[in-house]
Order: structure tokens, then sequence, then C-alpha cells
């Protein structure tokens, strides 16, 4: 065994590129096991946005909507090729939740929290004709704002990308075994094309995603753990475009938030939130999941074509909590092993915010790593898209 890593990362996710992309500018020596593709779980399965999180204005989660634009902003200067600034629309009828005044209560804070491109504006009636065929029956008000929608599998890809131009090693197909800690971190197992190899790394990180608990369960002596539960989000993607641009609406049956945007070709509409307790590789949309964004679909868009094209399911981590899903906690949780700890677990965490969560992960294992002398910083680093075969 002669391999040091500084820092280990396992997934290949968002969150695990991210780390191994920050770790790597810093000098450090990074090696990410992956043990399918780059993306392939909920990174290349989420709703495709990077947003501030408009919808957390009414938990009071300020502080997650006040990062999550500056990050919006960060990637729409470093990745103006991945992230693009789009329309979103909040049309308000006479059955709707909210009254016109709360929102645009709401979207004056969030104007005030992004600080920049944080305009909205209320869509006079004379407009509504140009709302790509929206219901106007019994419509009350329409208000118009910014955020950012992203290729989330071409923007895992080019941090990837990235990280291996500073010197990460990403090894695909890599599965991880098991760890057991040591007085100099830990030393790890993993299967990479049918032999089984070890090495030792000073940190460790599990960025694994929904299968964090299989992660943890591989690890001696046994790391603490937090009780958290995986949640489906389906999408459909149905035929036709969207040329005034994406729309913020709730759902007929229970009044949840669900978009529906422009995507490739195609129509994208999503997301569900449904308790998942199989394997995760085998997450499946349900019909039921299709039938309910199929009814969200005709209720706002009567005249369109709502066949699925395509359907996905990807899932999200949430610490358990009372309450319904949409009162989790959204917040990224830092689980380390240790009040010095050699390893941190990533649990939740959202696609706009992967790059200061990989910030945050590199402080709280800055004691165990080595003084190297940086090459970058993430902040101003540009992404570009990357090969497909990346």
């Amino acid at each position: 065994m002669n391999d040091l890593f500084d820092v280990l990362v396992v997934g290949g996710g968002i969150h695990g590129v991210g780390v191994a992309q920050a770790a790597a500018v810093r000098g450090h020596r990074v090696l990410l096991l992956e043990q399918t593709r780059l993306g392939a779980g909920t990174s290349s399965r989420s709703s495709k946005l990077v947003h501030g999180g408009l919808r957390y204005l009414e938990s009071g989660d300020l502080r997650l909507v006040r990062e999550s634009l500056a990050e919006r902003e960060t990637l729409l200067a470093i990745a103006p090729d991945l992230v693009t600034r789009q329309a979103f629309h909040i049309p308000l009828y006479a059955q709707s939740r909210r009254q016109p005044w709360q929102v645009a209560a709401g979207l004056a804070l969030y104007r005030l929290l992004a600080r920049a491109h944080g305009e909205f504006v209320r869509v006079p009636r004379s407009g509504w004709d140009q709302l790509d065929g929206l219901a106007t029956n019994g419509l009350r008000a329409v208000y118009r704002y910014y955020d950012a929608q992203t290729d989330d599998l071409a923007l895992t890809r080019a941090v990837a990308h990235s990280a291996e131009h500073y010197g990460a090693d990403i090894r695909v197909g890599a599965r991880f075994l098991g760890a057991e800690r040591n007085a100099r971190g830990y030393e790890v197992r993993y299967a990479l094309q049918g032999t089984v190899a070890n090495c030792q790394t000073r940190t460790l990180v599990n960025a694994a995603g929904p299968w964090i608990g299989q992660v943890l369960g591989r690890i001696l002596p046994g790391p603490p753990r937090l009780p958290f539960d995986l949640v489906q989000g389906a999408h459909i993607v149905t035929p036709g475009r969207l040329s005034g641009g994406a729309y913020y609406v709730e759902a007929p049956a229970d009044r949840r938030p669900v978009f529906i945007m422009p995507w490739r070709d195609g129509v994208l509409t999503g997301t569900t939130e449904t308790l998942y307790a199989g394997d995760p590789g085998q997450v499946a949309v349900l019909p039921q999941e299709i039938g309910y964004l199929q009814e969200v679909l005709a209720a706002y868009f009567p005249q369109r074509d709502r066949t699925p094209q395509a359907a996905f399911a990807g899932l999200r981590v949430l610490p358990r909590a009372e309450g319904g899903l949409g009162r989790r906690p959204r917040e990224v949780i830092l689980l380390a092993d240790a009040p010095d700890p050699r390893l941190i677990t990533i649990i939740g965490g959202k696609l706009t915010g992967y790059r200061l969560t990989a910030a945050r992960v590199l402080a709280r294992l800055a004691a165990a790593l080595p003084e190297r002398p940086p090459q970058a910083d993430t902040r101003f680093l540009p992404l570009t898209p990357a090969s497909p075969a990346a």
C-alpha cells in the first residue's frame, strides 16, 4: 500500500466532484471513487435548476436563500455555457393558496436578498396571451422573476473535468468496499476492474448521496449516523416548446409547488415528493407520479400534449423530522466522525450550492490536511462543457 492521498471522496455526483475540485485546486492529492458513472444518480435527475429557493422564504430559511442566490450568480459568471438565466412566471388564480400581495412581498424580499438581478414584474393582462397558452379562467395575476437553469449532468462532468485538470484522480467503475480509521486517517479498500486495491488517505468524504448509509456501514469503527429518509422526485418530459420561459405553479391535488419548464426540445414538469425505501439503484417513476404531473400540466396548459416522451426520478436525502416532507430542513448537513474529523458525510444539499458545500467540507477537514500552495479559487475558476465521454 504505497498510495497516500490527502482527500478521498466516495461518490461522483455533483457534491463529490465539487469536493474533488475544491481539494485539487488547493494543491491536495485527491482520489475520487465512483461505482458506475459520473452523475449517474440524482445529479442527472434533478429539476435542472440553479436557484435561490424562493419557496424557502416561507419557512424562514433566509440564510439558505441568500447563500443560494449568491451561488447562482457565481455559477452564472463562471459557467455561462452551462448555466443560463431564465424567466419564471407565477400565475395566481382565484383558488390559489397565496394572494397576489403575498407573492409580491415574497419576490420583493427575494430581490433584496439577491442584491443583483432580482428584478420582478407583474405581467399586465394584455401580456397574458403571450404566456404559452396558460389557462386564464379565474386567473388573477401573473408575476415574472428570474432564476437560472442548467444541464445538471453536463455541469457535474464539467466540475469533474476541472478537478482532473488540477490533478484529481477520478476512478470510474470503482466500488468502495470499506475503510478503517488509523493514526494517519483511513485505510480504504475498493474494487476496480475485478481487482481489490488498498490505499491510505488522511481524510475521507462520503458524498454517495442515496448510498451514504451503505458507505457508513462499511467504515470501522462505526461512525456517527443521523436518521434520514430518501425522498423520490419524479419528472416527465412532454412534447412542445415554451417560448415565454418557465412556470412555477401549484399542483391542483395538494397545492405543492411544481415547475413547468422548457427543456431541450420538450417541456419538463416536476417534481413529486414520495418516500422511498428500496435500492437506490432501482428507483423508477411510478404510474401515479406520471398521473400527478399530467394533472398539473393539464390544469395550467389544457391544450398541450401530455404524453410523456421521457420520465425520470431521482432521490433526495432529507433528515428525518416531524411533519410533512415539504417541511423538512433543506440545508446541507456535514456529519463528522469526531470533533477533529477525518471523515465527513454530506447529507442533503442542493445542486446550486455544491461549490459552497465543498468549501465547507474542506474547512471542517483543514486541521487534518497539510499546507499546500493553492492553484486556483473555485469562486472564479471558469467551467466549460466536457466531452460526453469525460
